[in-house]
C-alpha cells in the first residue's frame, strides 16, 4: 500500500493518523475568526486546518432546492434560497495568502477544499501541499483532473459513492499522472446516524484500491473517529467551531475547542493502545509477571533427604519458582536440604 507525504507528514499505514481540523465556513466571513480557528486547531494538536474555497455562482444553480436540514435547524431564513446561503458564507478568495501565512507562522498545515477549477489555480499560487476533494465533487471529473495535474497529494472523500464511482474518480486522477491519493470514507448527513456510518467499508476500500484510507466524520461526538482509527483510519477529518451556538450551516454539528482537543488526545491514546500485533508481555508487565503468576511452593516443612510427593506441593504466587507445568518432573526428587513451608521451590533445592 502506497503512503503519501503532506509536507513533513507521512500518511499511511504505520504512520500517525493525519488529523484535519475542518473549519469549513465557520469563519463566518470574519478574518479574525478564521485566525482564531487556526489557533484552536494548532492548540488541539491537529496536523492541518482546512477551509473551503467556493462561490455560489460556481457551486449551485439558483433553482436548487434547499436541503431539509437547513430548514429544520433554522440555518437559513424562510425567504433565503440555498444559493443565497452559499453566497452569504463563501470565503473571500483574497484570504488564501493571509491564512496560508498565518498557518505557516503557527506551524500547522493550511488546506482549503477547491470546488471549482479557478480555485485550484488560486490555491496553487499560495503553495498548497495537498488537495482535499469533497464527497459531492467525486463526479466533478474536470476538477479531479485539474487537481491531479498539480502533482500534489489528493485526499478524496467518498460519501454517497459506491466502488464504481471511486474507480472512475481514481482513473481520472491516475491518468493525470498522479498516484498520490488517499480515500476518506464518509457518511453524508449533518449529522449522520451511527447506524449509517458503516466503518467496515474502510476495509473494503483499502482492499479494493490499495491506498491509505481514512474517515471524514460528521457525527456530533468523538467516538466514531476513535473507532475509525482503531479500525485503521490513516486520516481523520472533523468539523470544529468556536461555539456551536453561532449562526451558520456548519456550526451545529461541529466540535467545540475542548471537544476537538479531547478527540485528538483520544486518537493519540488509541494509536498507542494499538501497539504491536505480537502477543507477548510488555516491559511494564515484568514485575507483576514475576509476582502475580503462580509457581510451586512448599506446602509443608520438608526435611533433607525427603522424597517429594504431590501432597507436599502447593501452587501459589509468586511466579518465579519452578513452573506449574513442570510439577510432574519435581515429584520423586529428593530434597538436598531442609525446606520450610511456603518456601518458593527451585531446582537447586533438589
Amino acid at each position: 500500500m502506497n503512503d503519501i507525504s503532506i509536507g513533513r507528514k507521512r500518511v499511511g499505514e504505520g504512520h500517525p493518523c493525519f488529523i484535519i481540523a475542518e473549519a469549513g465556513s465557520n469563519h463566518d466571513r470574519k478574518l479574525e475568526q478564521a485566525y482564531r480557528l487556526i489557533n484552536i486547531a494548532k492548540e488541539s494538536g491537529a496536523d492541518a486546518v482546512k477551509f473551503q474555497t467556493y462561490t455560489a455562482e460556481c457551486l449551485y444553480s439558483k433553482k436548487t432546492p434547499k436541503p431539509e436540514y437547513l430548514k429544520k435547524k433554522g440555518l437559513s431564513s424562510k425567504d433565503e434560497s440555498l444559493w443565497d446561503v452559499i453566497k452569504r458564507i463563501e470565503m473571500p478568495r483574497e484570504w488564501h495568502a493571509k491564512l496560508k501565512d498565518y498557518c505557516s507562522k503557527n506551524d500547522i498545515i493550511f488546506m482549503s477544499t477547491p470546488f471549482d477549477l479557478r480555485a485550484v489555480d488560486e490555491l496553487e499560487e499560495v503553495g498548497m501541499l495537498a488537495y482535499k476533494i469533497a464527497s459531492f465533487e467525486i463526479t466533478h471529473l474536470p476538477l479531479l483532473e485539474k487537481a491531479g495535474n498539480t502533482g500534489k497529494p489528493i485526499i478524496l472523500s467518498t460519501g454517497m459513492a459506491d466502488l464504481s464511482d471511486i474507480k472512475i474518480a481514481l482513473k481520472i486522477i491516475y491518468n493525470a499522472g498522479n498516484h498520490k491519493v488517499a480515500l476518506l470514507h464518509c457518511a453524508v448527513n449533518y449529522p449522520p446516524k451511527y447506524e449509517d456510518l458503516n466503518l467496515r467499508a474502510m476495509d473494503t476500500m483499502r482492499q479494493a484500491f490499495k491506498v491509505p484510507v481514512g474517515f471524514s466524520d460528521h457525527t456530533l461526538g468523538i467516538i466514531s473517529a476513535i473507532a475509525a482509527v482503531a479500525r485503521g483510519a490513516c486520516i481523520i477529518e472533523k468539523h470544529f467551531t468556536i461555539d456551536r451556538k453561532l449562526k451558520g450551516p456548519d456550526h451545529s454539528f461541529a466540535l467545540e475547542p475542548d471537544e476537538f482537543k479531547e478527540m485528538v488526545r483520544a486518537i493519540r491514546d488509541t494509536e498507542k493502545s494499538l501497539g504491536s500485533a505480537a502477543k507477548k508481555r510488555s516491559p511494564s508487565e515484568e514485575e507483576l509477571y514475576l509476582i502475580g503468576r503462580r509457581s510451586l511452593v512448599a506446602g509443608c516443612n520438608i526435611s533433607k533427604g525427603t522424597k517429594i510427593t504431590r501432597e507436599m506441593i502447593e501452587v501459589k504466587r509468586p511466579g518465579y519458582g519452578i513452573q506449574v507445568k513442570e510439577m510432574d518432573k519435581l515429584i520423586g526428587k529428593i530434597a538436598k536440604a531442609d525446606i520450610e513451608e511456603d518456601d518458593i521451590l527451585k531446582w537447586d533445592m533438589f
